[in-house]
């Protein structure tokens, strides 16, 4: 009986507070926060003053003479007159080499500006690693760390399943690929802005070698 009585008590106190407590009530002081929500961060704003820098300005320039990692410094600088943002490796192109697709359809086949060569295998490896192993797997398997807290739809390589309902047996087109890299499929993000036309291309070629090597034997894909 007692509990009952001291639940009944906690909860009249409850709707004489909610009624009468604050109804009305102004003040200067901060709000109680029980989840800020990242109102407050360790962090500057845009364009404001900043007194820890001897020249007070919040906003840094880069490091003279730093490029962001995997960056390639480009022959022709984006200042020279008439330069196209291919300079830097992304483009808006139509044909087959910044897309994957011929006309309506995805191509196979690496586009004649690239050479299926060591360097660009190795440099797919890389950037397939830090782009794409983490869900699809070091073996390209679909079994990255992410199938480990929930996420089981990254694509497997190494299964049969062509866009072409004709041809079950084949793997995804190449252009299918470079797409799904640029434009981004289901739970998958688009890369484009992430990723060179020339990469994209690279991690294509890499994902092939892979296939290669798992019907060798060489690869485990279990």
């Amino acid at each position: 009986m007692l509990k009952y009585f001291f639940l009944s008590y906690v909860f009249v106190a409850a709707i004489v507070v909610a009624a009468f407590g604050t109804r009305g009530s102004k003040s200067e002081l901060p709000p109680i926060e029980i989840f800020p929500d990242l109102d407050h961060q360790a962090k500057v704003k845009y364009q404001v003053k900043s007194d820890f820098f001897a020249d007070g300005h919040a906003g840094r320039l880069p490091v003279k003479n730093t490029v962001p990692m995997g960056f390639e410094v480009p022959s022709v600088a984006a200042s020279t007159p008439g330069a196209k943002p291919a300079a830097y490796g992304f483009s808006n192109g139509l044909d087959y080499y910044n897309t994957g697709k011929i006309g309506d359809f995805y191509g196979d086949g690496l586009p004649e500006e690239l050479a299926a060569d060591k360097a660009l295998i190795e440099r797919g490896e890389r950037q397939y690693n830090i782009y794409c192993a983490v869900c699809h797997g070091a073996s390209g398997n679909g079994k990255g760390v992410t199938s480990k807290y929930g996420i089981l739809t990254a694509f497997n390589f190494h299964q049969a399943g062509n866009l072409d309902p004709a041809n079950p047996g084949a793997y995804r087109a190449d252009g299918a690929i470079f797409d799904v890299i640029t434009n981004g499929k289901g739970l998958m993000g688009s890369y484009g802005g992430n990723l060179t036309v020339r990469d994209r291309w690279a991690i294509v070629s890499y994902i092939r070698a892979l296939q290669v090597a798992a019907k060798e034997g060489n690869v485990t894909v279990q």
